[in-house]
């Protein structure tokens, strides 16, 4: 596997209601931020290989391979892991690793299997084709459940491989704090902008199409009621609605050139069989991919409500 580092070196409005003043997040805080920035940048992982871990059975983690995920969570909202399981069709591995780390609500999205773990392989017909994840086309970045009500918030994230594609399938990942990070540094306003609570919608979609969901508006940032940051982001240029004012037009654009290009924090890397990513829902994508005919991509992936606990 090879992994290599990118190239080169709602805030405050949901912070006041939320009563937590002060905060990194809120904008009126800005010495408040610079500690939390210069914090934050200082552990920001430049290589994915910082954030991999070395374990033996995910369902059963040491204490020590525990604790090294811990630190690597809480250094980069995301860690990755390489165990002794490749090749196991176990659904169980995703459930029982995010137990361990305080994961319990999954979100039974529609398209999951029954025991709410996804199996994300490609569909060759039927309501899953007509979903990219079920396809082996790129997906762009994005984090996860962006469609969903408040109240069904995806916070934790978890992702294992069972097989690898053939060729492609390889991901980039962006914490979502660093996004802020550049974001906020090269204007407030864009960060008040998607902030709002009308920023983004995602218009409502038939029962024909599938499975019937009403308009779904949101921000891009938010915070929560433990002061963490949130964000809801998809790259989709259809089906998705900007709310159309200049200053949201503005920050969109702003965040669309901050994915565009590399940063010094945006990792590279695909996952090999008995591999995993947990993290924070932070920002990724996938890189379109080739099956091998005989043992097609199947990685599955977990979504919760709550935060990962590290």
């Amino acid at each position: 596997m090879k992994l290599k580092a990118g190239p080169g070196a709602s805030g405050s409005a949901a912070i006041e209601r939320l009563g937590l003043m002060p905060s990194p997040f809120a904008l009126e805080c800005k010495s408040d931020y610079a500690v939390w920035r210069a914090a934050k940048l200082a552990a920001a992982a430049t290589r994915l290989d910082e954030l991999l871990v070395e374990i033996n059975d995910p369902r059963r983690l040491s204490a020590s391979e525990r604790e090294a995920l811990a630190v690597r969570l809480r250094r980069a909202n995301m860690a990755l892991y390489a165990s002794n399981t490749a090749g196991q069709a176990d659904s169980e591995i995703p459930r029982h690793l995010g137990f361990q780390f305080g994961l319990r609500n999954l979100d039974r999205h529609y398209l999951a299997d029954d025991d709410g773990i996804a199996a994300l392989t490609v569909a060759n017909g039927g309501t899953h084709a007509e979903f990219i994840p079920y396809t082996n086309r790129t997906i762009n970045w994005h984090s996860d459940g962006y469609y969903n009500t408040p109240e069904h918030t995806i916070r934790g994230l978890l992702l294992h491989c069972v097989r690898p594609a053939q060729s492609g399938g390889a991901n980039r990942l962006l914490d979502h704090e660093i996004a802020y990070i550049l974001l906020r540094d090269a204007d407030p306003e864009y960060i008040r902008a998607l902030s709002a609570a009308d920023a983004m919608t995602i218009p409502a979609r038939g029962e024909a199409a599938g499975a019937g969901r009403a308009a779904q508006s949101g921000p891009v940032f938010s915070v929560d009621a433990q002061g963490h940051l949130h964000m809801r982001y998809t790259a989709r240029k259809l089906s998705i609605e900007w709310k159309n004012d200049a200053a949201t037009q503005a920050a969109v654009a702003a965040l669309e050139q901050v994915l565009a290009h590399d940063t010094a924090w945006t990792l590279h890397g695909r996952l090999e069989a008995g591999m995993g990513l947990i993290c924070n829902n932070v920002l990724h994508d996938r890189s379109a991919f080739v099956d091998d005919p005989a043992a097609p991509r199947l990685l599955y992936r977990a979504r919760y409500y709550e935060r990962v606990s590290a």
